[in-house]
């Protein structure tokens, strides 16, 4: 099942599409999509029921984040070799973790708000893990059990922030930085995580296209090393990594998103994203 967020910002109601990418709204088994709804959901499908006993939505709604919010939006770094290497970076021995702050949030297709002292902005089209349940130092076999789904994840970032320190978290939780969606696809329509294509376009050129297999570790192993460090809770998301293509790493020099921009990304079976850069003012 396909797990959403649609209506106007601020405002959206809980819902879900079936295989024939039909939405329903799911108001009457939950008031919003949550970290503490969320496994209520997760119930509720696993129960097999007949989405035609609920509300079908009509039209064209916009769809928002799938998560009204989460208690934590982790990251792993340079977990493509290849991105590790364009970023003339070492290859990590073990998971690079930082944060993206809660509030960067962001629809799939909602507009990028560039801040007025940014001024090297650039894309990562990334693989997100969504945790269903408490977590808390699993090993990488009990791991999958406890993943509620994956979505899309663009973890926009400034790289002049980035490198201003050690520390990456303020580089990429900038409001808007996080677009995720446009849903959340249930573990049983993603038999294999690690078998998944991802290629981002910017403007319509192709910039990122690579594939999850390639993935210095996998989404159980991810998920098994973040629990070791810090509890996971229901809702609680994770960003994989993201494979190489970024603008920093273009030749001759770096390229930066501007005003205007368009990014679309897909990732295979979990749906597409759109978005438009637009500058402060």
């Amino acid at each position: 099942m396909k797990i959403c967020r649609y209506g106007e910002t601020g405002s959206e109601k809980p819902g879900i599409f079936d295989e024939n990418f039909q939405l329903y709204d799911l108001s009457e088994i939950v008031d919003d999509i949550t970290p503490d709804t969320l496994p209520k959901v997760l119930a509720y499908l696993k129960a097999k029921v007949d989405l035609q006993t609920l509300p079908k939505v009509t039209g064209n709604p916009r769809i928002g984040a799938p998560l009204k919010t989460v208690s934590k939006f982790v990251a792993i770094g340079l977990n493509y070799l290849d991105h590790a290497k364009e970023a003339n970076l070492p290859v990590p021995d073990e998971p690079v973790i930082f944060f993206k702050a809660p509030s960067c949030i962001n629809g799939p297709d909602d507009t990028i708000i560039v801040p007025p002292h940014s001024t090297k902005l650039d894309w990562e089209a990334e693989l997100g893990i969504v945790i269903g349940q408490t977590t808390k130092q699993v090993t990488p076999e009990e791991a999958m059990r406890h993943i509620a789904g994956y979505c899309i994840v663009n973890d926009v970032s400034d790289r002049g922030f980035q490198f201003q320190s050690s520390q990456w978290d303020k580089a990429k939780s900038c409001d808007t930085f996080g677009p995720i969606g446009p849903y959340i696809v249930t573990c049983d329509e993603i038999e294999d995580p690690q078998s998944l294509s991802i290629w981002l376009e910017v403007n319509g050129e192709k910039r990122q296209d690579s594939h999850t297999s390639q993935m210095i570790f996998s989404v159980a192993e991810i998920v098994s090393y973040v629990s070791h460090y810090m509890t996971l809770y229901p809702g609680d998301l994770i960003a994989t990594g993201t494979p190489a293509g970024v603008g920093l790493g273009m030749q001759p020099e770096p390229v930066w998103l501007k005003d205007g921009d368009t990014i679309r990304i897909h990732i295979e079976k979990l749906g597409y994203q759109n978005q438009r850069v637009k500058r402060q003012r």
